[in-house]
């Protein structure tokens, strides 16, 4: 069975909204609107959540639990399982909260933040020569020299690579153990603290995400790059997969996470629609 078609006029409002503060990026949603895009395909830039699910050593992993299963005695089917798991694990959102004061707490993000045009920022090649390869403001100008600029409100995603590696912990963090000791262990690259800057203050992003365990790199003591995208309330999405399938331009963000009023973050179910 093909892929059912989405139709640009059953989705252009929640664009629009995510363009709202953006006018660039909201004149080229209404434009595509009026042009009749459709888009074919979605895809899926989420990990299942199960055993194999990768957490930060020290956080506790996903947890399922089997519940009632099976036909009633009145007769019909009847499941409800149970699950419990860490805030920070698997494809989830860092709210600003996780590591800034007064940043937003994941029920007070607003929606419209939550999607916006995608942005693929490819650093495999660099990334293949040293794993610990901190993305550099200079990678984020070269992509704008060939790809055009970064807008207001758009949606940034850091292709390193390393996806080829879920589910494997050692590959994917560096370390298979769990714990404290683990987290000296860490190796995968991440985006530099200019980098995050330039992108928070100069191209006033809405979000950024990455194909690793954390938007730091994982040998990182100070966290800068959360630090300098939460104190903006600039949104961090983590352990995105698939970003392989995405073209530089072209695609949009849509990034909904489980509403955890008082989170620092949440599980997040993250697609992109292509024409």
């Amino acid at each position: 069975m093909s892929t059912p078609r989405i139709w640009t006029a059953l989705i252009a409002g929640l664009l629009l909204a995510a363009a709202a503060c953006n006018n660039h990026s909201a004149t080229q949603v209404a434009e595509d609107a009026q042009a009749g895009i459709i888009f074919d395909k979605v895809t899926d830039l989420t990990y299942p959540f199960d055993e194999q699910t990768i957490y930060w050593p020290t956080a506790e992993g996903f947890e399922f639990h089997k519940g009632p299963e099976g036909v009633t005695d009145k007769g019909y089917f009847y499941n409800a399982n149970t699950f419990q798991a860490a805030e920070h694990g698997g494809t989830h959102l860092d709210a600003p909260y996780h590591f800034y004061e007064g940043g937003h707490k994941v029920g007070e993000i607003p929606p419209e933040q939550l999607t916006g045009p995608a942005l693929v920022v490819d650093v495999s090649e660099q990334v293949s020569s040293d794993r610990d390869y901190l993305i550099s403001l200079q990678d984020l100008q070269d992509w704008e020299s060939s790809n055009g600029s970064i807008e207001e409100g758009d949606i940034v995603l850091l292709r390193t690579g390393f996806g080829r590696y879920w589910p494997d912990a050692e590959q994917y963090l560096g370390t298979a153990e769990k714990g404290q000791q683990a987290v000296a262990s860490l190796s995968f690259p991440g985006l530099s603290e200019e980098a995050a800057r330039w992108l928070a203050e100069e191209r006033r992003i809405a979000g950024v995400g990455i194909d690793t365990a954390s938007i730091d790199f994982g040998r990182s003591q100070d966290f800068t790059a959360h630090v300098a995208l939460a104190s903006r309330n600039v949104l961090i999405f983590e352990n995105v997969a698939n970003l392989d399938q995405l073209q530089p331009r072209g695609s949009y963000v849509v990034a909904l996470p489980m509403k955890i009023q008082e989170g620092s973050g949440a599980p997040l179910r993250i697609i992109a629609l292509t024409p």
